[in-house]
């Protein structure tokens, strides 16, 4: 072989055996192992017979494999060569803030909060490719709490740091478990949903002492007993010799408040029905103390309730016990509608009613109580008349719009539809004034958000009237009721995909559209209805303002909505003060491990990545089946 360049076995010298294909026994005690790595005997030495010589490609892939079962043997699987450097991209702009924060998180356990759109992914991309240098033999795993966001992050770190897409894979819990296993087994960077980690941790799929890196996204809903707590909770049964990452967004945009006042006459008649039909009822048996009728809030009804439970009087009992049950039962219930006319609309109570009446919701004693009760048939029967042709148009996110159906006369079941429509018709004019000269009216965009489907679909309803101008989508979740179909991940990446594209410039989304997915630039974000979590809000604002200056408008009804927003603006006030500024507030864990062996400290070297073209899982014929009821077709 004088006259061929000289393999990476025959440069290493004769130090490594031909016979390293297979493990060595260990005549030693073994050590732990993690779930998914076994360990197979050695069998009975035989004679053999002459083997042929051994291609030069057979001999660099023993080589290979000597070479990383001796790395994992030594320093934690830590490559000293690979280690001497971190690699920081230059094919994106080097921002200072981006590159001091990836270098603190290679050396520390890291939570990363940065508005939407500053690059917490590739942040998190940088450090995925220098664990996955460094760790030769090891996994370095990204978890997403949602399919889409699984499928979008893959996509989007390949995009910074270009790791390879044979080292790559995505798992999600439509993955069968036997192929998870081997991909545990061949791959080497994994993006899935912490429930599918979860699961394969306690299978003992997934080599947990292999792991070196882990990202954790939309790090602020890690609380309790969510996936992302047992997964770390798991982990260190087995190993505590894993960087962990944590991202999660902060508002960047300022917000402007509408309020609405509504003061319509079915508020107050389901206020009286309400309160003076049953919770009075209550009242006089002595197990609702709360005397100041007009201010009892449905929360105060609950409290009582559960002490009627422990403590129930000695003089209640048998029949009369259940009948208090039922009566509590229906305050809450007819309570959460009230709500919802007050917060949602007239039509949202009209369906949320619907589900009592016809038995879709269970609650047959509550139908029988109140279908005895005049004035409450009335109150339905009246909202039956104005609502009743839309239920087959809320039913099924799959169904299609007849013909006409949109010059139908719209009822604007609360003030706050006339405000949003105001707000969005407005934004259209004036972009499209200042955009004349172009004719781009696709060049913005608008995302509504709102939390419940019965809205969602009267948004969009609403704005079907505006086509062209406003071309009009939905977006809700897996989910499905009894009368609601919800979307399968590939149809809400079919739906996200043409809003980027601007096949659509108009998003109507529930919390579904809060978190992470990329949608693109858009211009304008209308929340519908307020958040008791400020991270509900956060997410909500992290939609816009990414590469020009965005507005947000919250539309807000007076009274119980304006305090829920006020108190859930003080909440983000001392979420900041805790982050930023008082840090005995918050306790931080402080046995983050060192990954780099002693007396090695890499230095930054930074480096022109070119990445290839990724190539995605091929979408199925049936993609297209269904986006929304409001596509928008050849302007019809």
């Amino acid at each position: 072989m004088s006259g061929r360049q000289r393999t990476l076995f025959q440069t290493w010298g004769s130090s490594f055996s031909r016979s390293a294909g297979a493990p060595a026994c260990n005549s030693g005690p073994e050590r732990p192992q993690s779930p998914g790595i076994s360990r197979a005997r050695c069998p009975p030495a035989v004679e053999v017979a002459e083997v042929p010589p051994e291609s030069d490609d057979d001999v660099l892939l023993v080589a290979v494999y000597e070479a990383e079962r001796q790395l994992s043997l030594e320093n934690g699987g830590f490559c000293t060569s690979a280690g001497a450097l971190w690699i920081y991209p230059t094919n994106c702009p080097v921002r200072d803030y981006q590159l001091h924060i990836a270098r603190t998180s290679l050396f520390c356990n890291t939570l990363v909060c940065l508005p939407t759109g500053l690059g917490k992914t590739f942040i998190a991309a940088v450090v995925m490719y220098n664990f996955y240098r460094w760790f030769p033999s090891g996994k370095v795993v990204f978890m997403a709490p949602t399919k889409p966001l699984v499928t979008q992050q893959i996509e989007a770190c390949y995009r910074v740091m270009g790791i390879p897409q044979s080292h790559m894979a995505e798992m999600t819990g439509s993955t069968q478990a036997l192929t998870r296993k081997e991909i545990w087994r061949s791959k080497r960077v994994l993006f899935l949903t912490p429930q599918v980690m979860v699961n394969d941790l306690s299978r003992g799929a997934c080599p947990a002492a292999e792991i070196k890196c882990l990202v954790i996204d939309e790090a602020h809903k890690a609380l309790g007993n969510y996936a992302y707590c047992q997964v770390v909770r798991e982990l260190v049964k087995y190993t505590d010799h894993f960087r962990i990452l944590a991202l999660s967004a902060t508002p960047g945009s300022d917000i402007k408040v509408s309020k609405m006042s509504f003061h319509l006459l079915i508020v107050e008649n389901i206020r009286t029905f309400v309160l003076e039909a049953f919770a009075s009822s209550l009242i006089q048996r002595n197990v609702l103390m709360r005397r100041d009728i007009p201010n009892l809030t449905k929360y105060q009804i609950i409290l009582a309730r559960d002490q009627f439970r422990k403590n129930p009087s000695p003089n209640i009992v048998g029949i009369q016990q259940g009948i208090i049950e039922g009566e509590f039962a229906i305050c809450i219930s007819l309570y959460h509608g009230y709500e919802l006319l007050q917060q949602m609309g007239m039509r949202s109570l009209y369906f949320f009613l619907c589900g009592i009446m016809d038995g879709t919701k269970g609650m047959t004693r509550a139908k029988n109580e109140l279908s005895r009760n005049e004035d409450f048939m009335k109150l339905y029967n009246h909202l039956e008349c104005m609502f009743a042709h839309t239920r087959g148009t809320s039913a099924s996110g799959s169904s299609t719009i007849q013909k006409g159906d949109k010059d139908k006369n719209f009822v604007y079941s609360h003030p706050k539809l006339k405000k949003l429509e105001e707000v969005v018709v407005e934004h259209f004019k004036s972009w499209n004034t200042q955009n004349a000269s172009e004719k781009k009216c696709a060049e913005t965009r608008v995302m509504i958000f709102s939390s419940f489907r019965d809205s969602v679909q009267e948004i969009a309803e609403m704005l079907l009237k505006h086509q062209p101008i406003i071309r009009v989508m939905t977006f809700v979740g897996h989910a499905s009721g009894k009368s609601m179909k919800g979307f399968t991940q590939k149809e809400q990446l079919e739906v996200v995909k043409q809003f980027r594209s601007g096949g659509y410039n108009t998003l109507v989304s529930t919390c579904v559209g809060e978190e992470g997915l990329d949608i693109g630039e858009v211009d304008l974000i209308i929340c519908f209805d307020a958040q008791k979590s400020p991270i509900r809000l956060i997410q909500r604002m992290g939609r816009t303002g990414r590469k020009r200056q965005g507005r947000i408008v919250v539309i807000l009804a007076e009274g119980r909505e304006e305090r829920t927003y006020n108190q859930s603006q003080c909440n983000k006030r001392s979420i900041y003060k805790a982050i930023s500024g008082n840090r005995q507030v918050l306790h931080f864990y402080q046995g983050s491990p060192r990954m780099v062996p002693d007396g090695i400290n890499p230095e930054l070297h930074k480096m022109f990545i070119t990445c290839g073209v990724y190539e995605p899982e091929k979408p199925s014929r049936n993609l297209q089946r269904k986006s929304s009821i409001f596509s928008y077709k050849n302007g019809e």
